[in-house]
């Protein structure tokens, strides 16, 4: 029996819009009957984050939300787009819809980023941000950065993810680890990640290659229960001045749900 013959177009729009989106993928290739169903705006924006209008008006791409709902979620699936004045990029999770973020080197705090002896502020072609942050030399290291909790995917498992790369000139991340830390609302999680950037041979190695020439590395995770008013902070840190670090780049830090296919 086909069932669109049977059920109101309602109530097939809701129930495929009760399962997922790769479902909603699968159900648009059964009949063309069902295909404009699946395909269909009422389903799509169900996937969509609730505040997506919101989040895509005040980015760089405000034209984006011409597109009929499917087009958008898969677009924002595989293209971040610029917020916050270029400072971060906003994505979904391509298999759920949750929210992705990245907060760009200038949304981060540098100690003495502004200081040309230390930190020289750079644009490359393979970043999604107008500049990323290299480091000529510096002897403390510390980056944080913080994000506020109520516009992450609420019931979700998030990690943070230092987006780094080393240039040719790099020094001081093979003999030391850095330490990367993850804390909610002010409230100190007792792990620390001691990690190499660059580890030596006997060392396996850490990070994950990003794509376009990145590495990524996770800093820690933290459970968003119901996107209340609250804070995450992330640190990167070395503070062992008995030698000097140089040649790291940072693109930023990267929230995304974690446990799930990529």
């Amino acid at each position: 029996m086909d069932f669109t013959r049977v059920l109101p177009e309602e109530c097939i729009c809701l129930i495929i819009s009760l399962t997922s989106p790769r479902d909603a993928c699968r159900s648009a290739l059964v009949s063309p009957a069902l295909r404009s169903v699946a395909d269909s705006d009422a389903v799509w924006e169900r996937f969509l984050p609730c505040d997506y209008k919101e989040i895509i008006s005040k980015s760089s791409s405000p034209s984006l939300l011409s597109l009929v709902k499917k087009d958008l979620y898969v677009h924002l699936s595989f293209h971040p787009i610029l917020i916050e004045n270029g400072s971060m990029s906003f994505q979904l999770e391509k298999e759920t819809g949750k929210k992705c973020y990245m907060l760009g080197a200038r949304a981060l705090s540098i100690i003495w980023g502004d200081t040309p002896r230390y930190w020289k502020w750079t644009s490359l072609p393979e970043s999604r941000f107008s500049e990323v942050a290299e480091l000529k030399l510096v002897w403390w290291l510390d980056v944080k950065g913080k994000i506020e909790t109520k516009i992450l995917s609420s019931r979700t498992n998030y990690a943070a993810y230092l987006v780094f790369k080393l240039n040719t000139n790099r020094y001081g991340f093979s003999e030391r680890t850095v330490g990367l830390h993850v804390n909610v609302d002010g409230i100190a999680s007792a792990e620390v990640r001691s990690v190499y950037l660059d580890p030596p041979q006997i060392v396996p190695q850490q990070a994950q290659e990003k794509g376009n020439g990145w590495m990524e590395i996770e800093m820690g995770e933290f459970l968003n229960e119901c996107g209340d008013d609250g804070t995450v902070e992330f640190s990167l840190r070395e503070v062992d001045t008995s030698y000097h670090k140089q040649g790291l780049i940072i693109e930023g830090i990267e929230l995304r749900p974690k446990d799930i296919g990529r």
